[in-house]
């Protein structure tokens, strides 16, 4: 008799090397099912902005050729986990199931499916591969989870060191299941196409992911003491890439080790650091699921945020406040689905200090617009900023945005590239009065560390 089917069920795990899931379906030596479910239903699941379903849907067809190869294909299925999986099952007749584990509150369906796929006699198992180290691994000498970077780092480095990058599969006994077409979930925009900027700047899928990590080796990483400076290519753009797991932490680590110039080799632990940041969000998040929606420093439920004003908000989101960085911070995300990190970072403290909008709202333009919205990185940098998040000094930082691109931006390369108008009677005027409006934040934030006294 033939050997029932095992069903490796991809998430944020795009890929096929170094995929532990994947690797371990292979080595059974069985007929392989790659599911991606669409799941837009569960809870705890997300469902994703309008430039991440521009991704997801080229990141599948490239995952797609790459299984190909491997002599599988991509089954697709839409719906809610908890009935699509065990139905797959049931279909294919499959007795094992794998997938790589996540760190959202999602990971409660992932349990419940476990348990009632196990009663039901189905081999499960779930594997360590989106992170380097998981949350519950690095805890304070009270066993608590770390609560600020620096030490949660200190500690990571101190840890187990990470595994090394797998393999992938050398070849795959595909199962053929019916699967629904891509095209039919409408990922892309029609009307209006609001993608070729996007098309323009980005490769979705494995191949481009290490393509754009062996530029960034070879030409950005020597400049990387220089990431804050956006008019310049220092930085890896490779956070999308690492959302959708079409490279993993362990692929970009293992790399930035070997074979790389001594210009670049000093810049390695500070990159690696900014890896370590990601992890730190996955930390936070898998400890305070809610981290989008809900004030990690619950002091801040009393903070005076407004209703935005519509026309300063519109303002913002499409870069005409009359401040020149952060509108080209705004129009550099609107056209390629990205936004510089430093410059992230003033955008944010204008919208939340100058403006006292909810840090809320912020946090939903950018999941919506950003290439790489992740669950972790995007709630925890938002709540950062505006003071209500994991920080050391949370109450009295304010981005002044004019010092801050004179500092970074000092002969105006990426302004001007994003703001061609600049200086001339085309450019508005500031909506709002920087020094007033820091002065009104202040006194909040004074306000909220008084009464948590």
């Amino acid at each position: 008799m033939p050997q029932p089917p095992s069903i490796v069920w991809l998430r944020d795990d795009l890929r096929v090397a170094d995929n532990p899931a994947l690797l371990a379906a292979a080595e059974r030596e069985a007929p392989v099912v790659v599911l991606y479910l669409l799941d837009e239903e569960s809870t705890g699941v997300r469902p994703l902005g309008g430039a991440s379903r521009w991704w997801l849907h080229h990141s599948l067809a490239a995952l797609q050729s790459s299984l190909d190869e491997l002599g599988a294909r991509l089954t697709l299925r839409r719906g809610s986990a908890r009935d699509v999986l065990p139905a797959l099952v049931q279909e294919v007749g499959a007795d094992a199931v794998f997938w790589n584990r996540r760190y959202s509150a999602a990971r409660e369906v992932d349990a419940e499916l476990k348990t009632q796929l196990r009663d039901d006699g189905v081999e499960v198992r779930s594997f360590a591969a989106a992170v380097l180290y998981e949350p519950w691994t690095l805890t304070t000498g009270a066993g608590d989870p770390y609560k600020v970077f620096t030490p949660f780092w200190k500690a990571a480095l101190a840890s187990e060191e990470p595994r090394e990058p797998l393999p992938p599969p050398t070849s795959l006994d595909g199962h053929r299941a019916e699967s629904e077409r891509l095209d039919d979930w409408s990922l892309l925009p029609i009307r209006p196409d609001w993608a070729e900027g996007l098309r323009e700047t980005w490769s979705p899928g494995e191949r481009g992911a290490h393509e754009r990590l062996e530029e960034f080796v070879e030409e950005g990483l020597s400049l990387y003491h220089r990431r804050d400076e956006p008019g310049i290519e220092a930085t890896s753009r490779l956070s999308p890439h690492l959302h959708f797991g079409e490279i993993s932490p362990h692929q970009i680590r293992h790399r930035v080790q070997q074979g790389i110039s001594p210009a670049a080799a000093r810049n390695r632990a500070k990159f690696l650091s900014e890896i370590g940041w990601r992890e730190f969000s996955v930390n936070i998040l898998f400890h305070w699921p809610d981290l989008a929606t809900v004030n990690y420093r619950r002091e801040f439920d009393a903070f005076p945020w407004g209703e935005p004003d519509p026309d300063q908000l519109a303002a913002w989101r499409e870069g005409r406040t009359g401040i020149p960085i952060v509108d080209a911070g705004m129009r550099e995300l609107w056209v390629t689905g990205w936004m510089h990190n430093r410059v992230r970072m003033i955008v944010a403290s204008f919208l939340t200090k100058n403006l006292l909008v909810d840090w809320r709202t912020g946090e939903e333009w950018f999941w919506d617009t950003l290439v790489d919205a992740d669950p972790a990185n995007n709630a925890a940098s938002w709540q950062w900023v505006a003071g209500s998040g994991a920080d050391a000094a949370p109450y009295f930082r304010v981005f002044n945005p004019l010092l801050q691109a004179e500092r970074f931006d000092p002969d105006q390369e990426y302004i001007r590239r994003w703001v061609p108008e600049v200086g001339t009677a085309e450019y508005p005027e500031p909506i709002v009065d920087l020094k007033s409006s820091r002065d009104e934040a202040l006194a909040a934030y004074e306000a909220v560390k008084a009464a948590k006294a």
